[in-house]
């Protein structure tokens, strides 16, 4: 974590897991004060604005993007944000974790590109074919009805790839040598289909025929990251999708994201998510059924 960032404050979605859904969706009133915040900060979880009138700016990664309205905006986890002399701001704010991806894990990829380019303004069809799949999303979430969790996760794989045709080419913008900018996109096609070659840094550069270090430099000159940290959290990522939706026991799901030692696994799992892949597996039965999020946390401070 940089430096300059540990005082910019950072918001977490409160899910009690695991008796809540992570996801949430609403007006900015009624998310709460913190969805139209004007101080910098940060998130642990994934923003989806869709602003219909206002306005005033909005500041992401010192980025200003004045408000014109329809706009659609993409927050990923990290970023640095907030609104600037903001007023009359209407539209539906949509927050989500990194758990609710489970059944579409490709909208990671999809959710990091957009965050380089977060600013959409959707217009002719689009603006109401946009609008009527939010309002979509509201319903389903605000009636609850027996599945719905499934049906929300549906609605938002779409509303995902829409964005990401609307935007066009959403890969971040190469620098002007052009080659970092390459060698990171190329390790980030890698990660996004997960398998025994992306389990480790040093395969990843050698199948992209780059050295470990050059590929170091690359992916944290473009990103802000680290290989290895992006590589941990594929392979977090898809063990939690194996022990959501399969029956593999823990040793099998463990060999499946490259571990020989499940035992290695395990401490490997808790460190990366804070508990056991058994205490996961059992708690994903009831965050994935008919339960909804109440609020945001208040800020705190990132560890």
């Amino acid at each position: 974590m940089e430096t300059v960032e540990r005082a910019v404050p950072l918001h977490r979605l409160e899910v009690p897991a695991p008796q809540q859904l992570p996801f949430a969706i609403g007006s900015f009133d009624s998310i709460g004060a913190l969805s139209r915040a004007s101080f910098p900060h940060r998130h642990t979880f994934y923003e989806i604005v869709f602003v219909t009138s206002g306005r005033g700016a909005h500041v992401i990664d010192l980025s200003r993007w004045e408000l014109r309205p329809p706009h659609l905006c993409f927050v990923v986890p990290g970023q640095v944000h907030y609104w600037e002399n903001a007023t009359d701001l209407h539209g539906r704010v949509i927050l989500f974790t990194e758990d609710f991806l489970l059944d579409h894990p490709g909208d990671r990829d999809l959710l990091r590109a957009l965050g380089e380019r977060p600013w959409f303004s959707p217009a002719g069809d689009d603006a109401p074919a946009f609008a009527r799949l939010v309002a979509e999303l509201e319903r389903e979430y605000r009636a609850g009805q027996e599945g719905f969790a499934s049906v929300l996760r549906a609605y938002l794989h779409v509303l995902i790839v829409r964005a990401s045709r609307l935007a066009g080419s959403v890969a971040p913008t190469p620098d002007p040598t052009g080659r970092p900018a390459l060698v990171s996109q190329e390790f980030v096609r890698l990660l996004a289909r997960p398998g025994p070659e992306v389990w480790e840094v040093r395969s990843c550069a050698r199948r992209i025929g780059v050295t470990v270090g050059y590929l170091n430099e690359a992916v944290k000159q473009t990103t802000g990251r680290t290989p290895g940290q992006l590589v941990r959290e594929v392979r977090t990522h898809e063990a939690k999708r194996l022990l959501v939706r399969t029956d593999l026991t823990v040793r099998q799901v463990a060999a499946e994201v490259g571990f020989a030692d499940p035992a290695y696994f395990c401490r490997f799992f808790r460190r990366e998510t804070g508990i056991s892949p058994g205490e996961f597996r059992r708690g994903s039965g009831a965050m994935h059924h008919d339960y909804r999020i109440p609020s945001l946390a208040h800020p705190e401070s990132p560890p």
